[in-house]
Order: structure tokens, then sequence, then C-alpha cells
């Protein structure tokens, strides 16, 4: 059995439903405070898969009184963020490298984010950094995809800690 994260384990802890889905969100937001800016909700989170849903507040408005732009990245990042730590082991890391985005259009209500990949990395196998292209869809509640974003993050095995030996020398 693969060692998952402690963010994917807590999402197992809790119940799958409305309450458990925003227990985990307000966590989520709390260890990552930009990500509250957004209002995200996690409704599901699986290995290879994670769709958030996020309000059309005042907060994410722009001048035209759509969904910001980059209100809807950061809605892409919550959902590429959170399949990572569905989808990565935690005997290795990730850390975002680069977004590409596509604004297709308007965005006028509150919005959902699906990250999805066709099919898991074999992370055994995985001795080097490599790159990992999470795609995200963002689609409005009629279902149109008004965003799409491709965001690269960059994978790495963890090194072994370091135990002290007590001969090392004070820096």
């Amino acid at each position: 059995m693969t060692p998952t994260s402690p963010t994917f384990t807590a999402w197992q802890k809790l119940p799958d439903n409305a309450l458990g889905h925003a227990l985990f969100s307000l966590g989520m937001c709390i260890r990552v405070p930009y990500f509250g800016s957004v209002l995200p909700r996690v409704v599901d989170m699986r290995p290879g898969r994670c769709e958030v849903q996020a309000p059309k507040w005042w907060g994410v408005r722009n001048h035209l009184g759509t969904f910001h732009a980059i209100a809807a990245c950061n809605l892409a990042e919550v959902a590429m963020g959170m399949l990572s730590e569905a989808t990565v082991p935690s005997t290795h890391r990730w850390i975002p490298k680069s977004m590409t985005v596509d604004y297709l259009a308007k965005a006028n209500g509150s919005l959902r984010a699906i990250a999805e990949l066709s099919e898991l990395p074999d992370f055994t196998a995985m001795t080097e950094g490599a790159e990992l292209v999470v795609p995200v869809r963002i689609t409005d509640r009629a279902g149109n995809e008004v965003v799409h974003a491709d965001i690269t993050t960059w994978v790495t095995p963890r090194r072994p800690e370091r135990k002290p030996t007590g001969t090392e020398t004070p820096e």
C-alpha cells in the first residue's frame, strides 16, 4: 500500500457529506490562507481527481461583475493542489512549477474546478525529479468550460531525514 499524505488521510477520515467537505475545506484554507479568497469547497478528492466548487461573491468579482480571471486561477490551483495531495505518495513531494491558462468565456456565476489525470504516474519508479502536468477544467453552473489551466508540478522523491551522529560541528 502506498503511504498517503496527511492531507489526503484527513479527507478520508471525515464524513463524505456537506459537513465533512466544509470542515476539510476550512482546514485547507487555514493551512493555505490564500486559497480562502475564493471560498473553495472540496467535494471530491481521490488519486487522480479533485473537484472544487467556489461561489461567486463580491471578493472574486472583476470590474465587469464576472468571476475574476486570477480568482479562477486560484481555484484551479486549489484543485491541482488537492489532486496532488491525493495522488503523490508521502514518499515524494510536489511543488507547482508553471501554469498556462486559457480564458474561454465570461464566468458569470459560481464555478466548479475539476483536476483530473488520465493516468496515474508510477511514483515507485521515480528516482529523480519529474514534471507532472495537471489539467484543470473550470466550468460554470451550466457545465460550460469557461477556463482551462494546465499546471505543471515538479515531483521529487523525499530525501531521507538525516539523523544526527553527534560528530557534526555547529555552523
